[in-house]
């Protein structure tokens, strides 16, 4: 279990301080305490409920398989998000964040592919056959696609979430993830405008160990959520390998036919009960463009299953949505019926294919 988050250690990694007073964004108002010394502190208390929230969602986000994108390609947040993330197998973009990268994610995919045919032909020995001249090129091709993109190489969809360090700098990931619907999670300073974040997690995203500590909590619960995930994977395989239960003895049969036949004169005498059991709700963050504000809204309003979803109408589901939030209203539920009965059949690989090889409702194209 992630450990629990202590304001007196957010106190040590200077998580409070934010920018200059003449820099802040009036939006920030409820999360500042106080100004000093022409700076603005931040309040503690409502960082830690924050990242609690935050922590919540991205682990259930991470439990459901789907991907978290992680960007910071500011110098003091580069290493840091580098080796946190790699240690829990998300992609990140520490480099230059490239244009379209969410928006025309079919094309950022195609380079990727291109640089793993790069790494076929020097295994086939296509490249040694090359001249010299066009080795050098190709090398430096591959040297620049590892550099920029080498860290998402094995994300083959859109993620379902992505987790930003300061958001002026990244504000072309911001408005590629509002358009395409992914929840936002993001450290904000006292300088950003957080109306445009899913999840805010008010911090200093200036100080590396300010950034390191609220990063170290963030991964946690990724992690947290993907070994809940494997658990759910391998309970099914043992429960399969477990042993039958022996015979019983002769004397337990005597006792156990005795026992039906007093229960079938009860029986007989007081009609049984039917108890109804209220169905449990399915991770409806598993179909390609729900993220957890949209399932929690469908679940209140009664779609809580696959079966539920893939039988709804998709203007009920859209009429649902913006009656819920209207942050919710611009969403396109057209395909998630489809996706819900894929779901509910066990469909999952179908399912799969079906969610890579449509990107933010454009077919793929791609060989």
């Amino acid at each position: 279990m992630a450990s629990k988050i202590e304001v007196k250690n957010l106190l040590n990694a200077g998580v409070h301080f934010g920018h200059l007073t003449r820099k802040w964004n009036p939006n920030m108002a409820p999360y500042i305490y106080m100004e000093r010394n022409g700076i603005h502190v931040i309040n503690l208390y409502k960082t830690v409920a924050k990242l609690e929230e935050a922590n919540e969602a991205l682990k259930k986000i991470a439990g459901s398989g789907r991907k978290i994108l992680f960007v910071a390609t500011k110098k003091q947040a580069k290493d840091i998000v580098a080796e946190k993330v790699a240690n829990v197998n998300m992609p990140f973009i520490t480099e230059r964040w490239p244009g379209g990268m969410l928006t025309n994610f079919v094309t950022i995919r195609k380079a990727v592919k291109k640089m793993a045919s790069i790494d076929r032909m020097k295994k086939d020995g296509t490249f040694k056959t090359l001249s010299k001249k066009e080795r050098l090129q190709v090398d430096r091709l591959r040297a620049k696609l590892e550099k920029n993109l080498g860290s998402i190489s094995e994300m083959t969809r859109l993620p379902g979430a992505i987790f930003i360090v300061d958001t002026m700098r990244e504000h072309i990931a911001v408005k590629e993830a509002q358009k395409l619907n992914i929840p936002i999670f993001a450290m904000v300073d006292t300088n950003s405008d957080p109306r445009p974040i899913d999840y805010v997690i008010p911090s200093n995203d200036d100080a590396g160990k300010s950034i390191e500590a609220i990063l170290t909590s963030v991964t946690e619960a990724v992690a947290e959520g993907l070994a809940e995930r494997k658990a759910d994977k391998e309970a099914p395989k043992e429960k399969a390998a477990a042993p039958t239960a022996p015979k019983a003895e002769k004397t337990e049969k005597v006792a156990k036919e005795k026992t039906e036949q007093v229960v079938e004169k009860k029986t007989e005498a007081k009609p049984k009960k039917t108890a109804t059991k209220k169905a449990k709700a399915d991770d409806l963050t598993k179909v390609e463009g729900i993220g957890p504000k949209a399932a929690e809204a469908l679940v209140a309003a009664g779609v809580a299953t696959f079966v539920d979803l893939a039988k709804a109408e998709a203007d009920n589901i859209k009429t649902i949505l913006t009656e819920a939030s209207p942050r919710l209203a611009h969403l396109e539920p057209a395909s998630w019926p489809k996706q819900a009965q894929m779901a509910a059949d066990g469909k999952w690989d179908e399912l799969k294919e079906w969610q890579d090889n449509t990107k933010g409702g454009i077919e793929d194209s791609e060989e």
